[in-house]
């Protein structure tokens, strides 16, 4: 019933890639290049400006994008419905999340929606929180999942749950026997933290200011670009990390880690549920009270 080729444009609009549209609707490039062909002579208009090695929406392409959204929203909402009657529920979310969230928050709550919603599939898509916004846009998700907020007024936020950045050690590292140090020892400690642009090193970065202490002031020996690294790091050299509690809880119960406090600093987040203002996505709405309700 969904005419498959405004389908096959939107793809390609939103990710102005006709090869990334075929891996995503599993078919071949030349079959893209035909979709979006006949419907350009459908139309009687270009929809693509092609160049050497990329493409850009001409007006009509931005015209046809505006509606296109709109249609495959509206189909979305009445696949759920129709499903809700047919007491099965069905559709698609794609989502655009932060690295902590991508990596130890979502993927167990996934399996659990999935035990119980096996017909809706899910596309996961992770980034930091600085490139999150972009790539939000660019996979033109249904939702995204970011700590802090975006900050523009056309994404409505809607909180999903805490989340605490603690300092750590490696268990077989002298420093993890301090149980808790003071904020001058901090500057003095080697430390590894997550890399430019990670939502976690901005709330640190954020609550070091509140107790006049710049990044530059600090002992920093490493950044690296996700948890794992910096965990694997810690392993074999005397240094504090910085990392989300969900993403080593599970360490420091085993007794492989040790949370060493730091005196007078709190460094907690929450994590959002965002989405773009003005589209009902009711699959969407769904997926998120299920969430809520799951991390309770």
């Amino acid at each position: 019933m969904f005419n498959f080729r405004i389908r096959v444009f939107h793809s390609v609009a939103t990710s102005l890639s006709f090869s990334e549209t075929a891996r995503e609707l599993n078919i071949t490039q030349p079959a893209v290049t035909n979709h979006i062909k006949e419907l350009e002579s459908a139309l009687g208009i270009s929809l693509f400006y092609r160049g050497q090695n990329k493409i850009s929406l001409t007006n009509s392409g931005k015209i046809l994008l505006k509606y296109a959204k709109r249609t495959i929203n509206d189909y979305k909402n009445l696949e759920y419905e129709i499903g809700i009657e047919k007491k099965a529920y069905v559709g698609r979310l794609k989502i655009t999340v932060s690295t902590t969230v991508g990596q130890y928050i979502l993927p167990p709550v996934l399996a659990r929606f999935n035990a119980r919603f096996p017909d809706i599939k899910i596309s996961l898509y992770n980034s930091n929180t600085t490139t999150l916004e972009n790539d939000y846009i660019s996979n033109d998700a249904d939702l995204g999942i970011i700590g802090g907020s975006i900050g523009r007024k056309e994404f409505k936020h809607i909180p999903f749950m805490k989340d605490e950045i603690v300092a750590v050690a490696h268990s077989s590292q002298p420093i993890s026997k301090k149980e808790q140090i003071s904020i001058n020892e901090l500057i003095e400690i080697p430390l590894v933290l997550r890399e430019t642009g990670s939502g976690t090193l901005d709330i640190i970065t954020k609550e070091l200011r509140k107790q006049d202490i710049k990044t530059k002031d600090l002992n920093i020996k490493m950044y690296l670009g996700n948890t794992e690294s910096i965990k694997s790091f810690l392993a074999n050299a005397n240094c504090l990390g910085f990392v989300s509690i969900y993403s080593i809880s599970k360490e420091i119960s085993r007794g492989e880690y040790q949370i060493v406090d730091i005196q007078d600093l709190n460094i907690t987040r929450t994590f959002n549920f965002i989405y773009p203002q003005g589209y009902q996505n009711k699959l969407r709405d769904m997926f998120i009270d299920f969430c809520i309700s799951d991390m309770r």
